[in-house]
């Protein structure tokens, strides 16, 4: 089966095991941003190079809208989302919301260096003042910090959690 791998692989594997699998264009940005040695390093490795269709992004950020994930996720992480679940390929990160929504989405997810999530979570915005939540719509503001918007009821900050069970 094939192998669609996040930016960790390609900072932590030996370039053999990275041999054959698939990455998106806009790794090669952030490779580069977090390890010029390692992006040269990379170019030699025999990754197949890809850019996901408009429909495949589409429905990346319908799944990650789903699990309440994609308030969280980078335009590479959807990037890399996309490639998987069009393929229907393994999905290679340690990156716990992309397993998150890859597992919602039915996929299968194999660790880089850390081991993988053990459980599948649904997200929700929870005001940090008055404590009201809501489900994530699917325009929330995307950020790997700070806030997704402000409370309708007190206009405090909403911040993303997990849902109570």
């Amino acid at each position: 089966m094939e192998r669609v791998l996040d930016t960790a692989a390609l900072l932590h594997w030996p370039p053999n095991r990275l041999a054959g699998g698939v990455c998106a264009h806009s790794q090669r940005q952030e490779l580069e941003r977090l390890s010029e040695a390692r992006s040269m390093l990379i170019d030699a490795a025999d990754l197949d190079w890809r850019s996901p269709t408009p429909a495949a992004l589409e429905a990346a950020k319908t799944a990650a809208g789903a699990s309440g994930d994609l308030a969280r996720l980078s335009d590479v992480d959807v990037d890399v989302l996309a490639l998987a679940l069009s393929m229907q390929a393994v999905l290679v990160t340690d990156d716990y919301r992309l397993q998150n929504t890859f597992r919602h989405a039915g996929g299968t997810v194999e660790p880089v260096v850390n081991a993988a999530s053990k459980h599948v979570w649904i997200w929700e915005q929870r005001c940090k003042g008055c404590g009201a939540t809501s489900s994530l719509e699917p325009d929330v503001a995307r950020s790997k910090q700070g806030s997704t918007g402000e409370c309708r009821i007190c206009g405090s900050p909403l911040e993303v959690k997990r849902r109570r069970g």
